[in-house]
């Protein structure tokens, strides 16, 4: 007669590293939308105030050119008001050479630790035929953006 075969119980296998690796897809998976997510808020914060930075810059120097300092003093951030009074930045504002004309160059919003900044690059004419280019910084305060530091 044949022989007799010896039962054998085959162990079920185990399979640690399939899981593992399927567990460490879905954290890197969900990492990534968390990472996406955050990039596309930052980038619409970005892009939405490039045009309120564009038209407080704007504003600020129409009402310089015009010499209405009033105006423009009203357009400027609470640690320029600190530094200037109103008296002041209107003497200042009319030493000569003047403001005559001016030309935004560029316009760019960056966030630093979470924080909206804008620069806006201004090519300023003056009096008597001289032009400079100056970077203007522009900062969100009070639900609006207001001009900061010294733009002459």
């Amino acid at each position: 007669m044949g022989r007799q075969r010896d039962w054998h119980h085959t162990a079920r296998r185990r399979r640690p590293l399939r899981a593992g690796v399927l567990i460490a897809g879905l954290g890197v998976g969900t990492c990534l939308i968390g990472v996406a997510g955050l990039a596309a808020w930052n980038a619409q914060v970005v892009f939405q105030a490039d045009g309120p930075v564009r038209e407080t810059a704007d504003g600020f120097f129409r009402d310089v050119a015009a010499g209405d300092t009033d105006a423009a003093y009203e357009r400027l951030c609470a640690d320029a008001r600190e530094k200037w009074s109103r008296t002041g930045f209107g003497s200042w504002v009319r030493t000569p050479p003047q403001v005559s004309g001016y030309e935004i160059v560029d316009v760019s919003v960056t966030t630093r630790s979470g924080k909206p900044t804008g620069t806006v690059i201004v090519r300023i004419n003056r009096d008597g035929g001289g032009s400079e280019e100056r970077e203007l910084p522009v900062v969100p305060e009070g639900g609006g953006w207001r001009v900061c530091g010294d733009p002459f």
